[in-house]
């Protein structure tokens, strides 16, 4: 089992996190690399693949998740699901071959909820931005 696979629930094809690059209790770093082979380039779009504004969202959730959980401020077994997402801007398209960097600060941190905001680069590029919260279960 790989770190990651240790510190998320999520599976292929549905895990968007590769390295936790960076984790403090204010930000973590995260990076993921979208290859050709991701499940939703097929449809989105065949012609011309774009990685889906909702997988770049979900992306910089599992990316704060993960990096709470390697701190340990996630218990093992706690589950954690979306509840809000905010104030979310696309500002770069994401193609397949492209790295992507999150960074995620920690706005408030508490048993029951998480709220985060975060940021997605294609190299310098910021790529997505958003907030979310997730009910911790």
């Amino acid at each position: 089992m790989s770190e990651i696979e240790s510190l998320l629930p999520h599976r292929e094809p549905f895990l968007f996190v590769d390295e936790i690059l960076q984790a403090d209790k204010d930000k973590i770093t995260a990076r993921h690399v979208f290859t050709e082979k991701e499940f939703f380039f097929k449809g989105h779009f065949p012609e011309y693949p774009v990685v889906p504004g909702v997988i770049l969202v979900e992306t910089m959730a599992q990316s704060g998740g993960a990096g709470l959980r390697k701190l340990g401020i996630l218990g093992d077994n706690a589950l954690f699901f979306l509840a809000t997402v905010d104030k979310v801007k696309f500002r770069r398209q994401v193609r397949p071959g492209d790295e992507v960097r999150s960074e995620i600060e920690n706005l408030r941190v508490s048993p029951k909820m998480i709220k985060q905001s975060g940021k997605a680069y294609v190299g310098e590029e910021l790529a997505a931005e958003a907030e979310w919260m997730c009910l911790v279960g």
